[in-house]
């Protein structure tokens, strides 16, 4: 079986507010996945969504069958780099704004293309 991936490096949202979708879609078909992810109302589901086509669209280059029928074996959102800002605050103290990013793996399995 071969692994297919797609990637969205340097998402601008918090990965906190998209691994529930990864986990939500973790082991469903593609087909599932995506239609799962279709209704659900948070901007997460969209960036992961996008990734998710792109998956299927890598596997059909690659030449697999069905690809709506893929398993999704592999989905995970790391945390990327952070932007840093500087708020002021009363009696001259300072605090960090961190603007944080994301990194979005999805992979689906497909059956040997030879």
């Amino acid at each position: 079986m071969a692994l297919i991936r797609a990637t969205h490096r340097h998402a601008r949202i918090s990965a906190r507010k998209v691994r529930p979708f990864a986990n939500m879609i973790r082991g469903m078909t593609a087909s599932k996945g995506l239609d799962t992810l279709r209704f659900v109302p948070n901007r997460g589901a969209r960036v992961l969504e996008k990734v998710l086509q792109s998956a299927m669209a890598n596997a059909e280059d690659q030449g697999a069958r069905n690809v709506d029928n893929l398993k999704i074996v592999e989905c995970r959102v790391d945390g990327g780099p952070m932007f840093k800002r500087i708020q002021a605050r009363a009696r001259g103290m300072a605090f960090m704004i961190r603007k944080r990013m994301a990194h979005v793996h999805v992979g689906i399995e497909a059956p040997e293309i030879s």
